[in-house]
């Protein structure tokens, strides 16, 4: 099974994927994580320390994909997830899809891809041009992290698009959506009443959460000094199982820019109890669209 994992940047995504990935190793799946970001990040909480990009590895070996051994590229993580980092083109130069493209051509090559249960694609923040929606050609499920707020929100539905488009040509569906660290799940909810997607799993709005990734553990590793945590990793192993179950998934209709920011912003300027910034906030949104 293939998931690529993309959420607006910031929201917490390779943390989450981080914590899913150990939690389908501890059902007993073997899982490869592939960090599709040039800050090559994605798997910091697993291994601890930024490990070297296939990218970089390439590029020493002159591309000479025959010298290149799996030892080069996949590290081990903890919980024996496996872990690599697709790295990315300098700054303002080159395409991180042909990156992605080119991490998947050598795994091939390496035969990689037949050796894992799961293969989970951590992807670039909110980015879903050409370039990085490349994960969604290999995958079977997408996840979307997103929060309570409008933002996070206006990132799942241009990434539901990207989705929906390759789901024409490739047997791709959309697992689901994944809240994290949130008290209120209301925008949410509102959010999916008008474009319908399951949600696997809303996360507390916990401190731990940051913290793991600044420590470079996952919740479940920081869980067996501190016990207390043991009940955060339920949500984690909660979304495992759904996944291993091989959810029937969706094909999502994203809502249009101008409905979705009509349909967020007035729910939310009903709730506020400020009528001086309900308006103000209408004139802003509005405004967008003249």
């Amino acid at each position: 099974m293939k998931l690529a994992v993309y959420g607006k940047g910031g929201i917490g995504k390779s943390t989450t994927s981080c914590n899913i990935s150990v939690a389908l190793s501890k059902r007993g799946k073997k899982v490869l994580q592939i960090g599709c970001d040039p800050k090559h990040d994605s798997t910091f909480t697993l291994t601890g320390f930024l490990i070297p990009t296939i990218i970089d590895t390439l590029q020493d070996k002159d591309y000479h994909y025959e010298d290149v051994w799996p030892e080069d590229v996949i590290y081990k993580g903890y919980e024996n997830v496996d872990c690599v980092e697709a790295g990315g083109p300098p700054a303002g130069a080159g395409c991180g899809g042909y990156v992605v493209g080119e991490t998947v051509k050598l795994l091939k090559e390496l035969n990689a891809f037949d050796e894992y249960d799961i293969i989970l694609f951590d992807v670039l923040g909110d980015v879903v041009c050409g370039g990085f929606a490349a994960p969604l050609n290999y995958a079977d499920y997408c996840l979307i992290v997103t929060d309570n707020g409008f933002d996070s929100l206006f990132a799942a539905n241009r990434i539901s698009a990207s989705v929906k488009e390759k789901a024409r040509t490739h047997t791709l569906r959309l697992a689901g959506l994944i809240g994290n660290r949130t008290s209120e799940r209301d925008l949410i909810d509102k959010y999916i009443s008008t474009v319908p997607i399951p949600i696997l799993e809303i996360l507390p709005l916990i401190e731990d959460i940051r913290i793991s990734r600044v420590k470079g553990k996952t919740l479940f590793e920081m869980s067996v000094q501190d016990k207390a945590l043991l009940y955060v990793c339920e949500y984690y192993l909660n979304i495992a199982d759904q996944l291993i179950a091989q959810p029937e998934g969706v094909i999502p209709k994203e809502a249009p820019d101008r409905e979705l920011f009509s349909l967020l912003s007035d729910f939310y300027l009903n709730t506020d109890s400020m009528n001086d910034v309900k308006t103000d906030c209408k004139n802003d949104v509005n405004s967008m669209f003249i």
